[in-house]
């Protein structure tokens, strides 16, 4: 029986143990302090602690996860997303260890997942690039002279790694050393490497992403087109599948150029190439993620194919079909986050008393979480993503707002009330989606009061006795004696919100 240590958390973890018990292969999970209850170390077959709470010294520690792959007699190493799981040196490392990594061999990382290296490698395939400068001299002198050169906005972003980690908006010279700075601090932490690229901001474009599977047989096939451009800081919260913007004509571009350069860098397992594309239909290559992404079940819903169930038997050697499936109905996928929009989105970790999920026709909840587990403050804020399928993107829409008001998550904050507010907006319904969606139409939103979150926090008042007396004159006699309890609360009122 094959042994798969998953080496990572959260809702990627369960997913990928999940994916295990389908193909009969055990699971092994790995977990930091904070973890030691979470649902991925209870679901998998066997579990190995890492010792202590940082990122660096457990998730992130090579040393560390090739131990716990040997206590759990694993053969296969499954890095998830995050973390170690584009680290080219994490993945010769499992391979020299005698394990099989459940991803792209070491050298097509290295040749990819490194953005520079990425970016040189399209243009040799005749791939349209975003003008940029591909690092190679990390000293801040030469990052000013290319950023001269590129001209401003520009983003700074670590060139190992994604998910939004080590990236600034830099809009004038003055910000570029201290967004050099904090981009590669953050990418430290996040990745291990903290080597940074440049490229220019073409402001507002559809983010478009091509998912890929290669088998170790030379096959290569397109799995279409996921849309990617709600995001907030480079962060993506609500992803799709197939993007409105992309004709089929398109589309088909769209996957032979993304084969392609994943041929020519011999490339093995699941990968996602990514795109800009502006107003007038033209795509520029972005960047190769060399891993699952965390958007994967919108093209899972669409196409019917198990990614995680294919990265796992690629590694065991087997061929793909040979031609890939036909794109049925439209997901789409909304990221569930600790975080308090109420503080412009500051993480919010604590303790989850109360959690019901939503279900239903065409409704997954992909989730890391259950009620009574505490959310970590050292890691990533993610909590569970839901994603809704239907035959068309209006269904889509209307299965995933019922599911955001089903959703109920009490203890620490969430995101819930801005998901809606955004899958309910006019010009997201229309599909009128670009990287400026949320600063254009979200820039400073809050979340209303609900009515019973007024009624729920009258009552613990009442409960906690902290009503205070009311001012001379203002107490009025109750029916049943004493004063009359919907007057004597501090700060409330009866049928009426904060006074």
């Amino acid at each position: 029986m094959r042994t798969v240590l998953v080496a990572n958390r959260g809702e990627i973890a369960v997913r990928v143990i999940r994916a295990c018990r389908e193909l009969g292969v055990r699971s092994v999970a790995v977990y930091a302090e904070p973890d030691r209850d979470a649902p991925h170390v209870l679901l998998a077959d066997g579990a190995v602690p890492l010792g202590g709470a940082d990122p660096e010294s457990t998730y992130l520690s090579i040393p560390r996860i090739l131990e716990a792959a040997r206590r759990a007699g694993a053969d296969m190493v499954h890095p998830g997303y995050g973390f170690l799981a584009e680290s080219a040196e994490f993945a010769a490392a499992v391979r020299d260890a005698g394990y099989t990594f459940v991803g792209p061999p070491p050298e097509a990382m290295a040749r990819l997942g490194h953005k520079g290296n990425a970016r040189r490698l399209a243009q040799r395939c005749g791939i349209p690039v975003v003008p940029g400068y591909d690092g190679g001299e990390e000293t801040r002198e030469a990052f000013l002279e290319a950023a001269r050169r590129l001209g401003y906005p520009l983003l700074v972003k670590a060139a190992a790694g994604g998910g939004g980690r080590g990236m600034r908006l830099v809009a004038e010279e003055r910000d570029l050393p201290e967004a050099l700075e904090g981009a590669r601090r953050e990418a430290r932490s996040a990745f291990g490497e903290g080597a940074l690229i440049l490229e220019r901001h073409l402001g507002a474009c559809r983010h478009v992403e091509v998912q890929v599977l290669a088998d170790t047989r030379g096959t290569v096939v397109s799995l279409g087109e996921r849309e990617c451009s709600v995001q907030r800081r480079h962060q993506k919260v609500v992803e799709e599948a197939p993007s409105p913007g992309v004709s089929p004509d398109l589309r088909e571009r769209l996957g032979e150029a993304a084969t392609a350069l994943l041929r020519e860098a011999g490339y093995v397992n699941a990968g996602t190439v990514e795109f800009l594309l502006d107003g007038d239909g033209r795509f520029y290559f972005l960047e190769v993620n060399t891993r699952l992404q965390v958007e994967h079940p919108v093209t899972e819903a669409t196409t019917g194919v198990d990614l995680v169930g294919w990265q796992l038997r690629i590694a065991m050697g087997e061929p793909l079909p040979p031609d890939p499936p036909a794109i049925r109905g439209h997901a789409i996928e909304c990221r569930v986050y600790a975080e308090d929009p109420a503080r412009e989105f500051q993480p919010s970790p604590g303790p989850i008393d109360v959690l019901v999920e939503p279900s239903g026709p065409g409704i997954r909840v992909d989730s890391g979480i259950r009620a009574g587990f505490r959310v970590p403050a050292a890691y990533d804020p993610l909590l569970a993503k839901v994603i809704a399928w239907d035959l068309t993107r209006e269904g889509a829409i209307r299965r995933m707002a019922r599911a955001l008001r089903d959703y109920v998550l009490l203890g620490c904050r969430t995101n819930l009330e801005f998901l809606q507010a955004v899958i309910g907006h006019e010009a997201f319904r229309r599909g009128e989606t670009t990287t400026r969606f949320l600063a254009e139409h979200f820039a400073g939103w809050r979340p209303p009061l609900p009515e019973v979150g007024v009624v729920a926090l009258a009552a613990l008042e009442v409960l906690r006795g902290e009503a205070p007396a009311r001012p001379a004159g203002r107490d009025r006699p109750s029916p049943r004696g004493g004063t009359d309890p919907w007057e004597a609360f501090r700060g409330w009122r009866m049928g009426a919100g904060r006074a």
